[in-house]
C-alpha cells in the first residue's frame, strides 16, 4: 500500500490565512536533491519556519504549540501555485498533514496531493473564513473530514459543505493506493483479460 487509507479524518487544524503560497515556499528549492518522498517534513515552510541562523519562528502556526498534532492545514486562496515540483506535495505528507483545506487549489499541486495520500479539499470562500474564525477563536476546535460523503464540517457549529472529487482519486485514497497499487490490485484480471486477445 503506498500510504495510510483516507476515510474519515477529525482533528485540528494549522492556521495558514494566506494567498498565492507557491511551491517553492512550501519546499525551497535548495531541498530537491532527494528523490524518496522521505526527510521533506524536516523542510516544509522551512523559510517561513525558521529564521536565517535556523532557529524556529514561535509565532508561525506550524511551529505553534497550541496547533501541534494537527493533521489538517486550512490555507488561503490558490494555495500551491508555482512551478510543478512533487516534492511539495511530499513535504505536506512528511510534515504529517492529510488533509490541505482551502478555497482554491493550484491544479498541478492539487493532482500531486491526491497521487500521495494528501486529500485536497476545496470550499468556498466564505466556509473557509468561517473555518479560520473558528480556529482563531479556539485553536482546539475539530473538522471533520468525511471523504466517503465528500463533506468537510466544523464540529463546534455543525456547520458543513460538500466538496468535489474524481472519482478514480477518491477510489484510490479509500484504499490506500497510488497508480501503481491500483493496477497491481487489477493484475489477476489484466491477467485474464490478456488470455483473451490474440497474438
Amino acid at each position: 500500500m503506498a500510504y495510510d487509507k483516507f476515510e474519515v479524518l477529525t482533528s485540528t487544524a494549522y492556521p495558514l490565512p494566506i494567498e498565492n503560497v507557491d511551491t517553492d515556499q512550501i519546499i525551497p528549492a535548495r531541498f530537491l536533491k532527494a528523490t524518496e518522498r522521505k526527510g521533506f517534513g524536516d523542510n516544509f515552510f522551512r523559510d517561513w519556519r525558521y529564521d536565517s541562523e535556523g532557529n524556529p519562528i514561535a509565532d508561525f502556526p506550524l511551529n505553534d504549540s497550541k496547533y501541534e498534532g494537527s493533521k489538517i492545514l486550512v490555507g488561503g486562496k490558490n494555495f500551491g501555485s508555482g512551478s510543478s515540483r512533487e516534492h511539495a506535495a511530499w513535504s505536506v505528507y512528511d510534515f504529517g498533514l492529510r488533509c490541505v483545506i482551502s478555497s482554491a487549489f493550484a491544479d498541478i499541486f492539487k493532482n500531486n496531493c491526491l497521487n500521495i495520500g494528501v486529500l485536497p479539499v476545496q470550499v468556498s470562500a466564505e466556509f473557509a473564513q468561517k473555518l479560520f474564525d473558528a480556529i482563531e477563536a479556539d485553536p482546539k476546535t475539530e473538522i471533520k473530514v468525511d471523504l466517503p460523503n465528500q463533506t468537510v464540517t466544523l464540529l463546534a457549529t455543525g456547520e458543513s459543505e460538500s466538496f468535489d472529487i474524481n472519482g478514480y482519486k477518491k477510489g484510490n485514497m479509500l484504499n490506500g493506493f497510488d497508480d501503481i497499487d491500483y493496477l497491481q490490485n487489477m493484475k489477476e484480471d489484466i491477467a485474464s483479460f490478456g488470455e483473451t486477445r490474440p497474438f
